[in-house]
């Protein structure tokens, strides 16, 4: 499973998280998780509620 279908797994199944919570709970670095999340967000599978926080659609 790609790194990305983690973060997008994880977003699915919890409240909106900041970059930093997700790669505390997928035990990554937030760098790796940043890239994982430009992605996500430029193929329109997660949005962000309010700034720094993001979640599934």
């Amino acid at each position: 499973m790609e790194l990305k279908d983690k973060v997008l797994e994880l977003l699915k199944n919890s409240d909106p998280l900041k970059s930093g919570e997700i790669a505390e709970k997928l035990e990554i670095e937030k760098g790796e998780v940043d890239k994982a999340i430009k992605v996500l967000k430029k193929e329109e599978l997660i949005e962000s509620p309010k700034r720094c926080y993001y979640s599934a659609k």
